[in-house]
């Protein structure tokens, strides 16, 4: 176990400098991609910023549920399948990428990709497959944004709030309007039922209020 806390040690502090780095990079940080470059170097370049990285690293930045083993929910997430840009993917084809990469490197048939599984594998020179389905989103919405979007063309240190007119910015800014209001709608009923259905006037925000 305290290699595995070593290895994780080792991975913050690689993407502590490559993301410092990234800001402090006036084309705000987004790396030149090779026409040559592998799924997997494709993917830590537009996905993480990561220009440096050895198979290790990239184990451990996708075991999202620090198992030391890469689950088929792991694979998956690790191809974007579960975000909404690819929401229109056949389960067959989800399948059969998940599948294609336990062929690849699952060696024991467990069902799952071990950390020693996948070091080995690169060592043999096996590569994550690309399957066309673009570089793999696989943050939530705010960790998408700021690293596809803001940190391109907001990355400086003087950005204003008057300065995100992007439609993606008005997109993002819509989506948290959004949730903040499903939230005041969630707590509102909660108050409603635990008040046995009565209106609480101090449950109200102020400028719905009479005289408000």
């Amino acid at each position: 176990m305290v290699w595995s806390h070593i290895g994780r040690l080792s991975l913050f502090l690689v993407a502590l400098v490559s993301h410092t780095s990234a800001h402090d990079d006036h084309s705000h940080g987004q790396v030149p991609i090779s026409d040559n470059a592998n799924w997997a170097t494709r993917h830590m370049e537009e996905e993480h910023h990561l220009s440096f990285f050895d198979a290790g690293v990239f184990f451990r930045l996708h075991d999202f549920d620090n198992t030391e083993a890469w689950s088929r929910d792991d694979i998956a997430r690790t191809y974007g399948l579960f975000d909404e840009s690819l929401a229109s993917v056949p389960q067959g084809r989800r399948d059969e990428i998940v599948n294609r990469v336990l062929a690849l490197y699952d060696t024991d048939n467990s069902g799952t990709v071990s950390y020693d599984e996948f070091i080995a594998a690169d060592a043999r020179g096996v590569q994550l497959p690309d399957f066309g389905l673009g570089p793999g989103h696989h943050g939530d919405d705010e960790y998408e944004y700021e690293i596809h979007h803001f940190e391109k063309y907001h990355g400086g240190d003087d950005v204003k709030e008057e300065d995100l007119t992007h439609p993606e910015d008005i997109e993002h800014f819509k989506k948290h309007e959004k949730l903040d209001m499903e939230e005041w709608e969630r707590e509102r009923q909660e108050a409603w039922e635990r008040d046995g259905g009565k209106v609480v006037e101090g449950n109200i925000p102020k400028k719905f209020r009479r005289g408000g």
